[in-house]
């Protein structure tokens, strides 16, 4: 029997824990008054939440919004695939204008600076939308592209999309050679070694790196004006930053150098075999899926794989991505944007759990519709985790509507979060507790040596990949992080799991070797310090955990020395590149509800939670929501960012609903 079952011979499961899935009884009435302004808010919000749900199938899906980027890829790809006359064209490439800094570049988060890819990629878009470079929206960007160190200075994708299209030289690509597939399983280096959404991004990409595909370009969209001199590529040794001969960054641009030699040479049936693999592994994560790694890079890149693997625009495959990739469109009046993703799993557990925590009644309609969709969407076969795990049973949820192959470990925590908070009938509660058993026992076969959780994959660790020139996108590689491993303590905690348990005595110690030198834990899925810190805190209450401990205070005592003047928290996304800017930051209802709950959980009630609760009431719009202005949200540090459209309210929720519940039981 796995370890994970057993753990030490003890039982692997608390005695009480199917009991405690069930909701908790409604609290006793208590003489301590709620005040009006609090409920009075709680009862807004819930019900501006009520109208976001889908009566039909009971969840939520709000807008999930990233930057510019997605935006100008479409265009390229529209382009790629003869549209370039499209009216949808047009609209997008209002989005962009509208996204453009004063000083003509394009940031990668709200507020942020201009990012060199970002512009580049906003400028190209606008070409081909048509937009002549002697506007001043473009002028304004050339000039801007130029103080960023130019068009040699984007990452590889950019350099790819481009390269696809003759405006860049494919020696100045980084080489991505469909032969990596012939790497077993094994091998040191192989496609497993690779986080989940670079495999989706990565292996599509290698079946147009072995084409090379050279799509005229439209005359108004060549780029000949952003190169400084003829050459239409530099080396990939001069795009990186410095390095020592003798390095790992080194070593692979060696390779590249190799593998740019060898190609066209040698046996022409091993890249003949390696793209059948590719094309299989491919074509096999598409069924039960929206999309390839249901995310938006994916998507598209396998569609620039399939018509350069010959697939005709009838072909239902093909037609299948094309209607994937629209359904993550925001059309609005006069402009339309793409989404990164859907998230109906993440948006209806949270909801869910923030609804009843706030005082709706466990039995409500609206919960035991979620608690059913989201049932629906448990995962029951094998995915890709499945290699670095093969012991491990099925189970977990994933984060958008189908994505069968990747069960991530924080929507399954999250998913079980919010069941446990819904009066089901025998027969769903039944339902419920053999659903919670099978993500339970695939959660804890999840986790890695080091103690911690990552998000889809077990031991997902080589630091030296992060070294090969295609990794630029900084997250080529899962390991297990704080913020997750907080999530996982915290659903183990509620249904009886303590430190006497292996599994939780080592994933404590795995947090407090991760907890930076002022208390704070870093947030690798959302804006950065306050979330991390706030979900290790929960996950620690959870457990019992000795909330007195030193380790402990100093987060708690983190958390109440970045409160800001008026009462709120805010951090942005610059934190990521400078941690020195953590904790600072205008303030928002999410990462306000976060460090006031991540406060309370530390057994802290005193002003600073009472000035946090305070910020919430006041900013509150009369339709009991909130205004957001910054990206709360991570997708790849350094590179990627998300808004989630509905953290502004549902976590606020919560926050509200925990203090309210507090004061009924002081």
């Amino acid at each position: 029997m796995p370890e994970w079952l057993v753990p030490l011979g003890r039982r692997a499961k608390p005695k009480d824990w199917a009991e405690n899935l069930k909701p908790d009884h409604p609290a006793p009435p208590c003489d301590q008054a709620i005040p009006d302004e609090l409920a009075r808010a709680i009862r807004k919000t819930q019900e501006a939440i009520l109208a976001m749900q889908n009566k039909e199938e009971g969840y939520w899906c709000a807008d999930l919004k990233a930057d510019t980027t997605i935006d100008s890829d479409t265009i390229m790809l529209y382009n790629f695939l003869g549209r370039g006359n499209s009216v949808k064209i047009r609209k997008i490439a209002n989005h962009i204008l509208k996204e453009q800094l004063p000083c003509g570049g394009w940031p990668i988060f709200r507020n942020g600076p201009a990012d060199i890819s970002a512009t580049v990629k906003a400028y190209w878009a606008l070409k081909f939308a048509g937009h002549s470079l002697h506007e001043p929206c473009l002028a304004a960007a050339r000039r801007r592209i130029k103080e960023l160190g130019g068009i040699h200075k984007v990452n590889t994708y950019t350099k790819f999309y481009m390269a696809v299209f003759g405006q860049y030289d494919w020696r100045g690509v980084p080489t991505i050679p469909p032969e990596i597939m012939l790497f077993p399983k094994w091998f040191y280096f192989n496609v497993y070694e690779m986080s989940s959404w670079t495999r989706a991004i990565v292996v599509p990409l290698s079946i147009v790196w072995s084409y090379q595909p050279a799509i005229p370009c439209p005359p108004h969209a060549v780029l000949d004006e952003l190169f400084p001199d003829s050459r239409r590529y530099i080396a990939l040794e001069e795009a990186l930053p410095p390095h020592k001969f003798l390095s790992w960054t080194k070593f692979f641009l060696l390779w590249d150098e190799g593998l740019k030699a060898m190609e066209g040479r040698g046996g022409h049936w091993i890249r003949l075999w390696a793209l059948r693999l590719a094309e299989d592994w491919m074509l096999k994560r598409l069924e039960d899926s929206d999309g390839l790694g249901a995310i938006y890079p994916g998507i598209l890149n396998c569609i620039l794989a399939m018509k350069c693997l010959g697939y005709p625009d009838t072909d239902p495959r093909l037609m299948g991505q094309l209607e994937e990739l629209e359904k993550l469109e925001l059309s609005y009046k006069d402009y339309s944007q793409w989404q990164p993703c859907r998230s109906p799993v993440w948006d209806t557990a949270i909801c869910v759990i923030a609804l009843a925590e706030s005082g709706l009644s466990r039995d409500d309609a609206a919960l035991t519709a979620s608690a059913r969709w989201l049932l629906s969407k448990e995962i029951r076969i094998a995915g890709d985790w499945k290699v670095t795990n093969p012991s491990g049973p099925v189970g977990g949820w994933a984060f958008e509507f189908n994505n069968a192959h990747y069960a991530d470990i924080d929507d399954a925590a999250m998913v079980m979060l919010a069941l446990r908070h819904v009066h089901l009938d025998e027969h769903r509660a039944h339902g419920r507790e053999k659903a919670c058993l099978r993500g339970l026992n695939w959660l804890l076969s999840m986790q890695s040596s080091t103690g911690g959780w990552a998000a889809f994959d077990k031991e997902n660790t080589k630091v030296i990949l992060t070294k090969i020139p295609f990794a630029d996108h900084n997250a080529i590689i899962d390991p297990p992080d704080a913020d997750i491993t907080g999530r996982v303590l915290e659903f183990l905690g509620y249904i009886g799991y303590d430190k006497s348990y292996p599994a939780v005595a080592r994933a404590v110690r795995f947090l407090q070797r991760e907890q930076e030198a002022d208390g704070s834990w870093f947030g690798r899925w959302g804006v950065n310090y306050i979330y991390g810190t706030w979900q290790v805190l929960r996950g620690l209450a959870a457990i019992d955990e000795d909330m007195e401990q030193d380790y402990v205070r100093r987060a708690a005592a983190w958390l109440e020395s970045v409160q800001l003047p008026d009462g709120g928290w805010g951090e942005t996304c610059a934190t990521y590149h400078d941690d020195s800017l953590k904790g600072k930051g205008p303030a928002t209802p999410s990462q306000t509800a976060w460090a006031i709950m991540g406060l309370m959980a530390a057994g802290i009630y005193d002003e600073s939670v009472t000035r946090g609760v305070e910020y919430l009431l006041k900013t509150q719009r009369e339709d009991g929501t909130w205004d957001e202005s910054e990206c709360t949200g991570t997708g790849f540090p350094k590179v990627f960012y998300l808004e989630y459209t509905m953290y502004r309210n549902y976590f606020p929720l919560h926050a509200l609903g925990v203090y309210q519940s507090a004061l009924r039981e002081s």
